[in-house]
């Protein structure tokens, strides 16, 4: 792993986007309804990083979606704000949505990257292997395509 991902760096960035107000938590976007392949799933939580001046759209969709291994929905959906630093800080992120599956209480993360290759590292970073470590194994699904 680069020193880049390390989580004292990560956290460290994240408070410098924090402290620089780039770093929104959007609420107007709470209670939507997205349709997905399986079932519709409802957006609790949006956070977003305002690109630097001269940034293009993001170029990525991540989507990951899973059951977690213990906890309750309601305890789980609190524990998913501790990672949203590591999140944040991680090269080429742009912003993530978290959802709750209307009929199965399955956990959608929807997370745009500035590049495919963003997208497809993330897989590997410190706040996915938490995620993966929490999760029912046989439940973990992802996809990334390029927009």
């Amino acid at each position: 792993m680069a020193d880049s991902q390390l989580a004292p760096v990560l956290f460290t960035r994240a408070t410098g986007y924090r402290l620089r107000g780039r770093i929104h938590f959007d609420k107007a976007c709470v209670g939507e309804v997205v349709p997905g392949r399986d079932e519709s799933y409802v957006v609790f939580r949006k956070m977003i990083l305002d690109p630097l001046p001269g940034r293009s759209e993001p170029g990525a969709l991540f989507t990951v979606r899973f059951h977690f291994n213990r906890l309750s929905t309601e305890a789980n959906k609190r524990l998913s704000l501790l990672p949203a630093p590591f999140i944040a800080a991680q090269p080429g992120f742009r912003s993530k949505s978290w959802m709750l599956g209307e009929e199965t209480g399955m956990f959608q993360g929807v997370y745009e990257w500035q590049t495919v290759a963003d997208a497809e590292a993330y897989w590997a970073s410190f706040p996915m292997r938490l995620m993966k470590r929490r999760a029912a194994p046989a439940t973990l699904w992802r996809e990334i395509i390029a927009t």
